[in-house]
Formats: structure tokens, sequence, C-alpha cells
């Protein structure tokens, strides 16, 4: 059964949630960790949803922004420690585009000593990806693309689960029309919304490259996605932000509507919230 775990929901300098990260599994229990968040608290969360690091031998880094990259020390450090424990079976391969694996090794070889760094390109492997790269990863075969960001370099993918369900992940900022080979017809549709369209002149989402929750609605409508996953929000409101969130996305968009908590998993199969 193939799940989507969410570590994190929240956009860049939230403080009640953590940073937007999350993994996707299969019926093996097998994780392919996308991105990292902003520090440790990814450990945390990991402990929390039950996801042991020797699960996780796939990881995707969508851009270099620090609430996407930094947690890769704390991820690479702990690793690196249950190799050197003889814990750690296979190898963990770190997927992304040049640039953002280049600042992520930057990081760890300031950050970390020699004795987690030994293990690049051995244990640890950094495979870039390009524009169409497509690969297999757990059950399912992936294709990263480039977003086409305005502001800094960042990839989203798509797959395929092994029932036909179409998934696919924009990174944290909206849908721009060049990818709509990508999106049309998904079944899921993981997208940014930093936060209401009411809200808009409160967070300034624009400026930001980012979205409201109506733009991601009215999009998904567009393209006739069946089920949209909202990420990346604000964090001034958790208690009510389901519900606002919600209602505010089933307004102009017609299928499912879903608006994680961190450490909340979706299925994939029968698209329940657990």
């Amino acid at each position: 059964m193939c799940k989507i775990n969410f570590l994190g929901t929240g956009s860049a300098m939230v403080t009640k949630c953590f940073n937007t990260c999350f993994t996707i599994s299969d019926e093996n229990n097998e994780h392919f960790l996308v991105d990292t968040g902003g520090g440790n608290l990814i450990l945390t969360n990991l402990e929390k949803a039950r996801i042991p690091l020797n699960k996780i031998h796939n990881m995707f880094l969508s851009h270099s922004h620090n609430d996407h990259i930094n947690g890769i020390s704390w991820i690479i450090r702990a690793i690196a420690s249950e190799i050197s424990n003889e814990v750690y079976e296979g190898n963990l391969n770190v997927y992304g585009h040049k640039e953002v694996l280049e600042t992520a090794k930057q990081l760890c070889t300031i950050l970390l000593s020699e004795k987690n760094t030994k293990f690049f390109d051995n244990r640890i492997k950094f495979i870039e990806v390009t524009d169409k790269f497509n690969i297999d990863i757990l059950d399912f075969n992936v294709t990263f693309f480039n977003i086409n960001s305005s502001k800094l370099k960042q990839f989203g993918f798509t797959f395929k689960t092994l029932d036909n369900k179409k998934v696919v992940f924009l990174g944290d900022e909206g849908y721009k029309d060049d990818l709509f080979d990508y999106c049309n017809d998904a079944d899921y549709l993981i997208h940014e919304a930093f936060c209401l369209y009411e809200q808009k002149d409160i967070y300034s989402p624009y400026e930001k490259h980012h979205s409201t929750v109506k733009d991601a609605a009215e999009i998904s409508e567009k393209l006739g996605i069946k089920n949209l996953i909202l990420i990346h929000t604000e964090d001034d409101n958790l208690a009510n932000k389901k519900e606002f969130y919600s209602a505010e996305a089933n307004y102009f968009f017609r299928g499912n509507v879903f608006v994680p908590k961190d450490l909340e998993t979706i299925s994939l199969v029968d698209e329940v919230v657990e």
C-alpha cells in the first residue's frame, strides 16, 4: 500500500509545526524521503512516525532553501552513524539537481566530521537528476522535472503507484502552464498553499512566488485533478487550518481535498488520513 507520511507541513518561518517534508512508502514499508526541513526536528518526527532510518535508502532534495535542505546534515550524520555501527544495510541514494547536491555536500562537509563524510560516494551516493530524468525508486518509476522556478532552481517529480494512480509533487511553488503534461488528470497533486486567498494582503504569498488555497484549487479543477493535497502553509491558526483551508478549496474544486497536519499519513489506496 502506497502512503504519504507527512513529517512537516509548514512554510519556511513556521514555529508551531515543522517545515514541509514527507516520505512516500511502499508495501514493503520502505520510505522515499522528500526534503529534510530546516533542522534536527526531522529526526524527532521520523521517530514519532515510527520510520526507522534503516528503512530510508532514497531521498530527494527539491532545492536549496534552508527550510528544505538544512536537515540534510542530521540525516547524513544519523545514517553515517548507523553505517559505522553496522546496523544500516545497503546505501543511501540522495537525488537532486546539480546545484542542490553541491550545496548539500558543502553543508555536510562544513558541519560534519570526516567520520561521517567518509561514506560519501561510497555508501552515501549523490545522484544528479536532470529535467525528465527517469529512475525506479522503491516500487515506483519516478520522473523528475524542472519546475522552472523564477527565484531558485527547483525540481519536482511524478510517479505512478502499482495500481496506476498518478502522483505529482510540484515543490514549493505553484503550477505553471509548461508543467501541464506532468500534472493533467493526476490522481494526487501535492501543491503548496501559503495561506487563504482572503489572507493574501497579510502574508503576501505572490511576492514570495507562492499560491493561496484558492489558486491551488482553481488550478486543480482546471487540470482535472482527483485529489488535492495542500502543504507548505502558514501556521498562525493551526487549530482551524484544516477546516478553513478545506472550505476554501472545496468552493473552487470538486475533487477531494486533504490538508494534512504534521505526522499525518494519507493512504493512496483508500484515500484515508491516519
